[in-house]
C-alpha cells in the first residue's frame, strides 16, 4: 500500500510537470487569418527632389527565424553582428527597381549583387546617383546606381563599418564619398565567457543626483569596454566612382561627419572615455572638430566638447548642460548653430529663458553670434535665408509648444510669436512649414513673395480634412489655399512640388484602396496617378468599419474604430457578438486635448499582428485603437489617478458597443502591446469587465523601472505609492482571469525586460491564476520573424476561442 501510494504521488507530480511546460513546434493560425497574414509587401517609394525619378524598394514582408539567429554582441546600447560590422537588427531590402515618374512600369536596376541584402540607400546631392550598402557574410561593401542607365556596380569590398549606422557620407562634388572602414590591424573581439577576469566590477557615484532609466546592453566590464572601443573604431577614407580609395583620416571612434553646406568643410564627432556601465553610447564623452575636405583633411577648429553625462537633472524639460543641437546651417555656406542651455539644463530651476541659440561662421576664429534667448525649451529650427527664419520651442508639463519668426541677421529685433498653442490640441494644430531645395541642396524654407507655406493634418470635430496655407510673412495673416474634401476617402498632403503651377505630391488611400501617390493640381484640382498598388487583403473589403464616438462618464470624449463581420445584420443584430479591444493608454494635461478624435474611418485597412483586426474574419466585433486617455490637469499629475480613470476608460468603451446593440457583455477580451500590455494586466486586476486577456511584451513591476515610465517623470521614492498602486506584479493576488503573456526573449525596450513577463507569470502560477506565458524566440520588443508572428496568431486565436468565444 505504501509503494501504491508513493507512485500515486510521482505520477502526480509528473503529470504537473508536463502541464507546466508545453514543447510545442511552431503553429500556423487559421486558414482565414493566415490568409491575411501571408502577404506580399508593396515596395517603399523615393522620389528625387525634380520628381523625375522613382525608387522602388522591395523587401519581404517578414524576416525569417534564420535571420535572427546571427552572431550578435550587445554593447553600449546597441546590438551589433560583429562579422558583418552592421546592426543585428537591420532591415534588408531585397531589390530595386527605378521608374521614370511619367512612364508606367518600373526598369529593374542591373548589375546588383546575387541575394542582396541592401541598406543605407541614399541619392547623390545632384540626384544623379545612388548609394547603397549590401551586407555579406563576411562585411558591408558599398554599391553605386547611375539613375540614368538604372545599372549598379561595385566600389568598395566587405570592409565598411556601420556598427554606428550608415558608414558614408556623399560629398558635394557628387563624385566622391566619405567612407567608414575598419581598421587592417583590428583586433579580434575578445570573447568575454573564455577571458578570466582580472577582478571585480566597482561602479561609484559622486553623489550627484540623476533620473537615469532602465536602458538595455550596457556595457558591463573591462572586455566590454575593449569590445567596444574595437567594434566602433574606423579608418576614414574617401573612394571615388571608380572605386579609387583615397586615406583622410586615422583610426578613431567616429561617431558622426557632416558637410558643410558648400562643400568645404567636415564636421566629425568622435566617442571619448571614460565610457559608462549605466548609459548608453550617446551619453558617452564627445569631440566634435571641423576639417577642411581636402586630403588630409586640416583641422580648423574643435568647436563642442561634450563630458560623460551620467547625471540629467529630474523632468522631461531636463537637458545636459553645453553645447547641443549643433548642425549646420541650411541656408549658409558654412556657418555652425547651436544651442546652450541658460538653467544649466534643469528644469526645476526658475529662468526668465530656458536656451540660447546661436550661429557660428567658418572658420570659428571670431565669437558666436547669440540670435535668440527661448522662453522654453529649444525645440527646433528651420532655416530661410539671411533674413528669415522659424524656431520653436516647448515645454513638457505644460504641453505648450511656441513657435517664433526671426531675422538671424538682426538679434537686436524682437522675435515675433506666431503661434503659441497645447502640443496635445490636434484641433489648433497649424501644421507643418514646407521646404524647398537650395543652392546648397539643402532643405530651407520655401519662401515666394514674402509667404510661407503649411501642411496640416486637418484633425477636426467633423472629422480629417487635410489643408495647405498660405501664410504671410508682412501680416502674419493666414489664407487657406486648399482643404481636402473627400468623405470617402483619406487624402495625405505630402509636399508642394511647384508653387507656381500649384502642383502638390499627395497619397491617396480608402478603407478598401491600397496608398497611392498621386500629382494633384490645386488650380484645377485634377489628380495624376503614380502609383497603383492593389489591395493585398481582399478578402475584408466587405468587413464593416467605422468611427464610434462616445463619451467617458466624466464627460470626456473617447473614440475608437469598430469593425464588425462581413455580412453581420446591423439593423435586427441577431446574434450578439464577442467583442476584442486593442488600446494603448497616452497621457493628457486637459480633458479638451484628450477627447479630441484623430481617427479616421477611410485609412486603408492594414492587417497586421499589432491588433485584433483579424478576428473579425472569424465572427468578432473589434475596437480597434480605442481611446484610454489618462488625464491629469494643473498641478495634478495624470497617474495619480490612473487606475480609476483606466478603468472608466474601458467601461465607456464597452458600454458604447453595447449600446449599438452588437454584443455580448460577458465576452470581452482586452489586449495591448508594451504600455498597452501594461493596460491589459491592471483592467484584468481591478476590474470585471473582461473575460480575458492577451498582455504582450509589457512591464508589470515598476520598481524595476524606479526612475520614471512612459510620461511618468517621478522617481519610486518620490510616490512610492503610486509605483505599487500601478503594478500588476504588486496585485499579482487579486488577478483571477485568464491571461495570455506573450514577450520576445531578447527584448531591447527600456523598462520591458524578458524578465518582467517571466516574473509576472511566476507569481500568477504560484497565485493560482490562469495564466499561459509564450517566450518567442530571438524576438526583441517588436515582433519580426514570420514563424514567430504565425504562431503568435495562433497562440491568440486558440486562447480567444478557448476563454472567449466558447
Amino acid at each position: 500500500m505504501k509503494n501504491h501510494f508513493l507512485l500515486l504521488f510521482v505520477f502526480c507530480f509528473l503529470a504537473t510537470i508536463t502541464v507546466a511546460q508545453e514543447n510545442l513546434s511552431y503553429q500556423k493560425p487559421s486558414a482565414t487569418i493566415l490568409a491575411l497574414s501571408d502577404y506580399e509587401r508593396a515596395p517603399s517609394v523615393s522620389m528625387d527632389s525634380k520628381k523625375e525619378y522613382m525608387l522602388f524598394s522591395y523587401r519581404s514582408t517578414y524576416k525569417s527565424l534564420e535571420d535572427l539567429n546571427q552572431e550578435e554582441i550587445r554593447l553600449g546600447g546597441l546590438r551589433i553582428n560583429p562579422i558583418t560590422n552592421i546592426g543585428s537588427a537591420m532591415n534588408y531590402i531585397s531589390n530595386l527597381k527605378i521608374r521614370k515618374v511619367a512612364d508606367k512600369t518600373e526598369t529593374q536596376i542591373k548589375g546588383l549583387p546575387d541575394n542582396p541584402k541592401i541598406a543605407y540607400v541614399s541619392w547623390s546631392p545632384n540626384e544623379n546617383k545612388i548609394a547603397f550598402t549590401n551586407t555579406i557574410a563576411i562585411g558591408v561593401e558599398l554599391w553605386v546606381i547611375d539613375v540614368t542607365t538604372a545599372t549598379a556596380k561595385k566600389l568598395t569590398q566587405a570592409n565598411l563599418n556601420a556598427n554606428l549606422g550608415s558608414p558614408y557620407s556623399w560629398m558635394k562634388d557628387n563624385e566622391t564619398l566619405l567612407l567608414k572602414m575598419i581598421p587592417k590591424n583590428r583586433p579580434n573581439i575578445i570573447d568575454s565567457k573564455k577571458d578570466l577576469p582580472k577582478g571585480p566590477t566597482v561602479s561609484s557615484s559622486d553623489g550627484s543626483k540623476s533620473q537615469n532609466r532602465t536602458y538595455p546592453d550596457l556595457l558591463k566590464n573591462k572586455t566590454d569596454e575593449t569590445n567596444f572601443e574595437t567594434l566602433m573604431t574606423s579608418e576614414l577614407n574617401k573612394v571615388n566612382l571608380n572605386g579609387d580609395i583615397y586615406f583622410y583620416k586615422e583610426a578613431n571612434m567616429y561617431a558622426g561627419e557632416s558637410f558643410s553646406p558648400d562643400g568645404n568643410f567636415v564636421m566629425i564627432t568622435t566617442i571619448q572615455k571614460p565610457f559608462s556601465y549605466i548609459v548608453p553610447y550617446s551619453r558617452f564623452p564627445l569631440k566634435t572638430v571641423v576639417y577642411t575636405t581636402d586630403t588630409p583633411g586640416k583641422e580648423v577648429k574643435i568647436v563642442n566638447e561634450v563630458p560623460l553625462n551620467e547625471v540629467i537633472p529630474k523632468g522631461f524639460s531636463s537637458v545636459r548642460k553645453g553645447k547641443r543641437s549643433m548642425n549646420w546651417r541650411a541656408d549658409k555656406p558654412a556657418t555652425l548653430a547651436y544651442v546652450v542651455a541658460l538653467d544649466e539644463g534643469d528644469q526645476a530651476k526658475k529662468a526668465d529663458f530656458r536656451d540660447e541659440l546661436f550661429s557660428w561662421n567658418a572658420p570659428f576664429t571670431n565669437e558666436p553670434n547669440s540670435l535668440l534667448k527661448t522662453q522654453q525649451r529649444f525645440d527646433g529650427v528651420i532655416w530661410g535665408n539671411e533674413n528669415i527664419a522659424i524656431v520653436s520651442d516647448d515645454w513638457y508639463d505644460t504641453r505648450n509648444t511656441k513657435t517664433y519668426l526671426i531675422n538671424p541677421s538682426n538679434p537686436n529685433q524682437a522675435p515675433k510669436i506666431i503661434s503659441d498653442r497645447n502640443s496635445q490640441d490636434i484641433y489648433s494644430d497649424p501644421g507643418n512649414f514646407e521646404t524647398k531645395r537650395n543652392e546648397y541642396n539643402r532643405y530651407v524654407l520655401a519662401i515666394e513673395n514674402n509667404n510661407v507655406y503649411l501642411i496640416g493634418n486637418g484633425f477636426t470635430k467633423e472629422g480629417q480634412f487635410p489643408f495647405i496655407d498660405e501664410y504671410n510673412l508682412g501680416t502674419l495673416k493666414s489664407k487657406r489655399l486648399y482643404t481636402s474634401a473627400f468623405k470617402d476617402k483619406k487624402e495625405d498632403l505630402l509636399s508642394i512640388e511647384d508653387f507656381k503651377k500649384g502642383e502638390v505630391l499627395v497619397q491617396i488611400q480608402s478603407k478598401n484602396e491600397f496608398p497611392n501617390y498621386y500629382f494633384r493640381s490645386l488650380k484645377t484640382k485634377k489628380l495624376t496617378q503614380l502609383t497603383n498598388f492593389k489591395n493585398p487583403f481582399e478578402s475584408i473589403k466587405n468587413v464593416h468599419k467605422e468611427v464610434i464616438k462616445y463619451k467617458r462618464k466624466d464627460g470626456v470624449d473617447l473614440s475608437g474604430t469598430l469593425y464588425l463581420p462581413d455580412g453581420y445584420d446591423r439593423i435586427k443584430k441577431t446574434e450578439k457578438l464577442p467583442l476584442l479591444i486593442w488600446a494603448y493608454p497616452a497621457e493628457y494635461k486637459d480633458k479638451n486635448s484628450a477627447g479630441q478624435n484623430d481617427k479616421n474611418p477611410n485609412e486603408f485597412t492594414f492587417p497586421y499582428y499589432g491588433s485584433f483586426v483579424y478576428w473579425v474574419t472569424k465572427g468578432y466585433a473589434v475596437l480597434d485603437d480605442a481611446s484610454f486617455p489618462i488625464i491629469g490637469e494643473g498641478t495634478t499629475e495624470p497617474n495619480d489617478t490612473f487606475m480609476m480613470q483606466l478603468v472608466d476608460d474601458a467601461a465607456a468603451a464597452i458600454d458604447a458597443v453595447d449600446n449599438l446593440g452588437y454584443i455580448n457583455k460577458k465576452k470581452v477580451a482586452i489586449g495591448g502591446h508594451s504600455y498597452g500590455a501594461f493596460m491589459t494586466a491592471n483592467l484584468l486586476t481591478h476590474c470585471n469587465l473582461f473575460a480575458c486577456g492577451i498582455a504582450r511584451s509589457g512591464a508589470y513591476n515598476r520598481t524595476l523601472t524606479p526612475f520614471g515610465f512612459q510620461s511618468e517623470q517621478r522617481n519610486y521614492w518620490d510616490v512610492p505609492s503610486i509605483y505599487n498602486e500601478m503594478s500588476p506584479f504588486m496585485n499579482a493576488d487579486k488577478m483571477k482571469t485568464p491571461l495570455l503573456l506573450v514577450h520576445g526573449d531578447a527584448d531591447n525596450n527600456p523598462g520591458t525586460f524578458t524578465l518582467q513577463s517571466e516574473r509576472y507569470f511566476q507569481a500568477l502560477k504560484n497565485l493560482g491564476a490562469p495564466i499561459r506565458l509564450v517566450l518567442l524566440p530571438k524576438e526583441a520588443h517588436s515582433y519580426v520573424a514570420k514563424e514567430n508572428i504565425l504562431h503568435l496568431l495562433w497562440e491568440q486565436d486558440q486562447f480567444l476561442e478557448k476563454y472567449l468565444k466558447n
